[in-house]
């Protein structure tokens, strides 16, 4: 899981919360790049300071099965095609960010990790943050699409009758993991309408 330095942190939050609560998952890798640090501060007063505690602080509790890497260690293990993992998420996803993965530009591990799941044909969903759009970012959607990659907006949705912000939120984070093949129970599923 990738966090880049668009806003959205509250999604980014529900995420790793619901993918951490996942019993179907083994293991989590989180990368936060630096101007993601900075939204985490920003937008939940968050102390992300010290390295080795930032997955715990973001969870709101000890992480079990999070192991924490800095955006610049592009030697580890996630950026190695060798190295087994069934996709990614980054989200939020910056534009800045869909643009190095979409020009195959891997200068920091996020970028890395999201290149390596390209060329090994392994699931990568980019919830892409920002309005509006413009037509570079369209294009740069349309280019890491082209190559292999989900776009998946942080745009939310209301047939499921939200009534709080968190509802919003993790309805959202319901349909990107269906997306990755881990469906929430908790997720809301339109029926159609009866006749």
């Amino acid at each position: 899981m990738g966090i880049t330095g668009a806003s959205g942190a509250v999604v980014a939050r529900r995420m790793f919360q619901m993918l951490e609560a996942d019993e179907r998952v083994g293991r989590i890798h989180l990368v936060i790049s630096g101007s993601g640090l900075k939204v985490l501060r920003e937008e939940l007063d968050l102390d992300v300071s010290k390295s080795s505690g930032v997955a715990s602080e973001l969870l709101g509790q000890p992480a079990r099965k999070t192991i924490y890497l800095l955006d610049s260690d592009i030697g580890a293990s996630i950026a190695s095609g060798s190295y087994p993992v069934d996709g990614m998420v980054v989200i939020p996803c910056s534009t800045g960010c869909l643009a190095q993965i979409a020009h195959g530009v891997s200068s920091t591990l996020i970028e890395r990790a999201a290149d390596v799941c390209l060329k090994e044909g392994r699931k990568l969903v980019l919830a892409v943050r920002d309005a509006p759009f413009s037509r570079i970012h369209l294009k740069n959607m349309l280019a890491a699409h082209e190559a292999g990659a989900d776009i998946f907006p942080v745009i939310p949705s209301f047939y499921h009758h939200p009534k709080t912000i968190d509802d919003l939120v993790t309805q959202f984070c319901c349909r990107v993991l269906a997306h990755l093949g881990l469906e929430q129970s908790i997720q809301f599923h339109w029926e159609g309408e009866a006749r």
